[in-house]
């Protein structure tokens, strides 16, 4: 066997170009968003007006990903705004992931618009990797119609950091003797796992460039940074030890958060929202057949002030109602009436196995109300997430289900089933 040889395969603005594909198979006349300045919103009326995706005309208004609608607008008063259809781009996403499965033996699954494939030893098959990722490029844009960039190199983080380079339908390399030439000259924000906080204070000591941190002295990275610290020296070297995995690993936690766009003020919205959370945590942590004994509760002030509390539960739950009637107690002892705009609640200790401490009224409600969860599930996946709802959400402006994009993960589970 030869060197391995690793693709990170990244869909070009994911949401916006499933949207325009689908638009353009449904409707002859249709205009491709591709080619206009144009974005994938959430709904401003549910004050969930954000960019999810945009085009390259947008992006030359300095629109951004993550940025209000309104405030998109305002850059592009011409901006076209498409809500997002997850099940569409769930529906891409699976055949975009069947396309590499029948050019490699391990593909693992990063996101639901990227992956890794394993090349190593396929030269015999597919002939000069790089020259086959091109080839790749083409199958997918002329079987789908949508753009892709590949990143090729050794191993997953050097792919990964070479798929980002220059967009779209575009296929980069990122060899070892590459990295001086290529990685070291970026600025340090663009390393993987660097964000925003963390390059300030790299910055601060000097560091601007991924060349400067990877020339720096580990054990004063590490000593301002700890074991994050080692990570990111290691990944400005091009030092990356992952291997692929064709199957995830179990979740040792399920979580959600999200993120509001007006201060909560009143408890009635905030448990409301806290209920939404737990809806969608419960759902996951049912469709992995897994129990958790741990929930957290985490709350960001308008101040951005961070609180947060978890318990242990007596015995370990799968029961939306109990993760909720949990996450209320903890939000009820963490909060003084300070307006809030960010609100988590993540479960922790999962496991196949169940373990009961009830009383034997508390074990018979629980039972039953898993039951019932379970048969809900069932419809959900069968009809949509929409099709079964609380009452307390009817008219309300709180979605019943809240996960952002996580939408898009829960669709295309259902889809792979």
């Amino acid at each position: 066997m030869g060197e391995t040889i690793i693709y990170h395969i990244d869909v070009n603005s994911a949401y916006l170009s499933w949207q325009a594909c689908y638009q353009l198979k449904t409707d002859r006349n249709a205009i491709d968003l591709r080619k206009i300045p144009s974005v994938i919103g959430g709904s401003e009326e549910a004050r969930h007006g954000i960019v999810l995706a945009k085009s390259l005309p947008a992006k030359a208004y300095h629109i951004q990903t993550g940025e209000p609608l309104a405030r998109a607008r305002g850059k592009c008063p011409d901006l076209t705004v498409v809500l997002p259809n997850f099940a569409v781009y769930a529906e891409y996403s699976n055949a975009f992931i069947a396309i590499l499965k029948k050019h490699s033996p391990v593909v693992e699954q990063y996101s639901i618009d990227e992956a890794f494939c394993d090349m190593t030893g396929m030269e015999s098959l597919h002939g000069d990797p790089v020259r086959f990722a091109r080839t790749l490029c083409d199958e997918i844009r002329d079987t789908l119609g949508f753009t892709v960039n590949i990143g090729v190199s050794n191993n997953k983080l050097l792919a990964k950091m070479a798929s980002d380079f220059t967009k779209p339908d575009r296929v980069h390399t990122l060899f070892p003797n590459e990295i001086p030439d290529k990685l070291w000259p970026l600025p340090i924000e663009n390393l993987f796992f660097v964000g925003k906080s963390l390059s300030k204070k790299l910055r601060a000591l000097g560091i601007k460039t991924i060349g400067d941190l990877a020339r720096s002295d580990l054990n004063i990275i590490r000593a301002h940074f700890k074991k994050h610290g080692e990570v990111i020296w290691h990944y400005a070297n091009g030092i990356d030890s992952g291997i692929l995995k064709e199957t995830p690993d179990d979740n040792k936690g399920y979580g959600n958060s999200i993120t509001t766009h007006f201060d909560v003020t009143d408890r009635e919205t905030a448990h409301k929202i806290l209920l939404s959370l737990c809806e969608t945590v419960g759902a996951r942590i049912r469709a992995d057949h897994a129990y958790i004994s741990v929930v957290s509760v985490s709350l960001v002030t308008f101040a951005f002030h961070h609180l947060s509390k978890q318990t242990t539960l007596a015995s370990s739950t799968n029961v939306t109602e109990e993760i909720y009637e949990t996450a209320l107690a903890l939000f009820d002892r963490l909060w003084d009436g300070t307006p809030l705009r960010l609100f988590g609640v993540s479960t922790s200790h999962a496991s196949r196995d169940k373990y009961e401490q009830y009383n034997l009224f508390d074990m018979d409600k629980y039972e039953k109300l898993s039951k019932l969860n379970t048969a809900i599930d069932s419809i959900r996946r069968k009809f949509g997430e929409d099709s079964v709802k609380r009452a307390c959400f009817i008219h309300s402006d709180t979605t019943h289900m809240t996960g952002g994009l996580n939408k898009a993960k829960r669709e295309q589970r259902k889809g792979n089933r």
